[in-house]
């Protein structure tokens, strides 16, 4: 993979790990009720369901960074596949703004991978 495919992988692996930061401890603090438009009242009924939501963000960036660690570029296109599917029905089901900051980023990484 070129060196830009891996710094685009990586920048969504980073992404992805600081949305695990977001929603496993930052959820029912000012950031994350910021962050997610949420209120501390919501934030804690839901803070379990938003703990496991971060740690499936968690396994996709260790396996995108995994994957591009050891040259595995089919398994990359697959994590890549995976964030992009998760862009798309999190912008369907709630925010189109899902799409812009996680759906992009994997789709530029996505093409670049292919195309290297």
């Amino acid at each position: 993979m070129s060196t830009v495919a891996l710094a685009l992988v990586a920048v969504v692996a980073l992404l992805h790990l600081w949305f695990l930061v977001l929603e496993m401890v930052l959820w029912t603090r000012p950031l994350g009720l910021k962050t997610f438009r949420n209120t501390p009242a919501h934030a804690q009924a839901t803070r379990a369901l938003a703990a496991n939501q971060g740690l499936y963000n968690g396994f996709l960036a260790a396996g995108l960074l995994y994957a591009a660690a050891i040259g595995a570029r089919p398994f990359v296109l697959f994590f890549l596949g995976c964030v992009l599917v998760a862009a798309l029905y999190g912008a369907y089901s709630v925010s189109r703004r899902i799409l812009l900051v996680q759906g992009v980023p994997a789709l530029a990484a996505l093409v670049a991978v292919l195309l290297s």
